[in-house]
């Protein structure tokens, strides 16, 4: 058995053979390459003496080093595909450590760059939680599960269904959600791991798992994915300044009235909060609806008294959006995200 250290090694895992979003590992994520975030979140955690970029890739190396991550060798191309485990990667680091410097860490922080929706504080986190419970063989960050498995079927060939889950709980599948057990799904942010649990029980699990509660999950394999994910990075550091944003009036800023009197409509005051602080945060504020778009009714004498009313802060409106059932914009944000101000003011 190899030497353990009390040392804490951060390892970010970026192969280079991504199909779906070719080459996403270094795509320009919030400004930067998207692994360096990982890079640079373990570094200021304060809880990882160094970080270890593993990569099949020279070019990968090259800038995984730019952000402060140390690449002493390439990983080989047959632990590099498609199918190659984390198992795989994590042994070949450890056992290169053993034989190059005499020992291996005693934790192995796992920082998967297509996760970058995470704090350095939530790592130092999750490497205290293992420090303090012995007893566990690693940590797994973890958000409240959306889907309750025990309302999960398996369906076999002739179309009959089993329950995923078949405990004690007579009919589970048909009893309210909230009568049923917690649920938990991982959502890969961090992963910290014993050595030992790799090299000895050879699993990145172990037995006995701890968890890190977490609010989100964002799984980068798609385009879409990896938009959703920036968005969502760039509002939970702080509200962007010097942008322009264009929000609609109906639904957002008022409510929804029956027969589109719009008279009648209120103000959706928490929505006008965060609209505000997007304002004093110095950003362009325009105001663009599709009020009597589908009618020819004149409702800028209402829609001003109202924007004046309700304190509505913004530089411009404008009329004549056309009424639609949806909108598709490649640079929408969601309702849900404006209401991440809540959380980071």
């Amino acid at each position: 058995m190899p030497k353990y250290t009390q040392e804490v090694i951060a390892i970010v895992p970026a192969r280079s053979g991504s199909k779906t979003v070719p080459h996403k590992n270094i795509r320009t994520f919030s400004g930067k390459p998207l692994l360096a975030h990982s890079i640079e979140q373990a570094l200021n955690s304060g809880a990882v003496n160094r970080v270890l970029l593993s990569t099949d890739s020279e070019q990968y190396a090259q800038i995984g080093k730019q952000y402060g991550a140390v690449v002493p060798f390439l990983r080989p191309a047959e632990i590099s595909g498609d199918l190659s485990t984390d198992l795989e990667c994590f042994k070949h680091a450890l056992e290169w450590l053993a034989k190059n410097e005499g020992a291996v860490p005693e934790f192995i922080v796992h920082l998967r760059p297509t996760h970058p929706n995470r704090r350095p504080s939530d790592i130092a986190r999750a490497v205290e939680l293992l420090r303090q419970h012995p007893e566990w063989d690693s940590i797994r960050s973890v958000i409240a599960a959306p889907e309750t498995p025990y309302k999960m079927w398996f369906r076999n060939d002739s179309g009959e269904l089993t329950p995923v889950i078949n405990t004690g709980i007579k009919e589970a599948h048909s009893r309210p959600r909230q009568g049923l057990p917690s649920t938990f799904l991982q959502n890969a942010n961090i992963d910290v791991i014993r050595s030992r649990t790799i090299l000895e029980k050879n699993s990145v699990a172990g037995e006995r798992i701890g968890s890190l509660l977490m609010q989100e999950i964002h799984d980068i394999d798609t385009y879409e994915q990896f938009a959703r994910a920036e968005e969502s990075f760039i509002w939970s550091n702080g509200i962007p300044t010097g942008k322009t944003f264009v929000f609609d009036i109906d639904g957002v800023i008022a409510t929804i009235t029956p027969g589109n009197n719009y008279e009648i409509a209120g103000p959706l005051t928490d929505n006008i909060k965060r609209i505000n602080r997007i304002f004093e945060a110095g950003n362009h504020i325009v105001l663009f609806t599709a009020r009597g778009s589908a009618t020819g009714i004149d409702w800028s004498t209402t829609t001003q008294r109202q924007m004046k009313e309700w304190g509505v802060k913004h530089h411009k409106l404008f009329f004549g959006k056309p009424a639609a059932d949806y909108y598709i914009d490649d640079k929408l944000i969601s309702l849900e995200t404006l209401s991440q101000i809540d959380k980071i003011s």
